[in-house]
């Protein structure tokens, strides 16, 4: 799964994602939670930065609680499942991300290590995300990240992660008319090992409330 990322590159999203603007509310996060803002990338008449709220919320749940928890959809199910499908579809957008966190279970314990690719630059989650009216009639914007079974670096410490989407393909996957749901759903698979770094680091990240980039630095074993 992926429960927590960090974004430590905001000052060149725009270059890096060719979006029209950065906006004000934009800036560098080392500890992005469930249930946050966060920033997006779509393609509307071109590439836009948007905010969705993580916790996706399919189109037609009534109930305020449904979808508070869909941080994630699984790769082998997300064009099946209901809460999925749809924005599987025709809502499909990149979750800009510096690296992501994921915990080893020791015993009683969870040590967190800290995850991204091996030169620690930018790259993109592929996410879904859905519109959604609350009862009072207003809309909300929210935005899950998909996940696949785990290459062998994370597997030393957990059996899934986030899908890194090459480059080349955040085109292929953003165009809301791309017709081939199984050209995309070929795109969902672990992203290479020998292209990834890790190590472990403070358990200062096990709290949302912290947010610095010391959350970053190697922990000592």
């Amino acid at each position: 799964m992926c429960g927590r990322y960090y974004l430590a590159d905001a000052r060149n999203m725009k270059e890096r994602f060719n979006v029209k603007d950065v906006a004000e509310w934009l800036t560098s996060r080392y500890n992005i939670a469930p249930t946050q803002e966060v920033p997006a990338v779509i393609e509307d008449e071109g590439r836009r930065l948007v905010r969705f709220k993580w916790g996706l919320k399919p189109y037609w749940a009534r109930d305020r609680a449904l979808g508070s928890g869909l941080i994630n959809a699984r790769a082998e199910t997300v064009d099946v499942k209901p809460s999925f499908k749809e924005s599987f579809k025709r809502r499909r957008c990149l979750l800009p991300a510096s690296g992501f966190f994921e915990w080893k279970k020791a015993g009683k314990k969870k040590v967190p290590f800290r995850i991204g690719l091996s030169n620690w630059e930018l790259f993109a989650f592929a996410g879904l995300w859905s519109s959604w009216k609350t009862p009072e009639g207003e809309t909300a914007a929210t935005c899950a990240i998909i996940t696949t079974p785990a290459n062998a670096l994370v597997a030393r410490i957990h059996h899934r992660m986030p899908v890194i989407l090459p480059r080349e393909a955040e085109g292929l996957w953003l165009d809301p008319h791309t017709p081939d749901t199984d050209l995309l759903k070929e795109l969902l698979k672990p992203y290479p090992e020998g292209q990834m770094a890790m190590h472990r680091v403070s358990t200062l990240v096990n709290s949302p409330g912290n947010d610095n980039p010391r959350l970053l630095e190697p922990e000592e074993n």
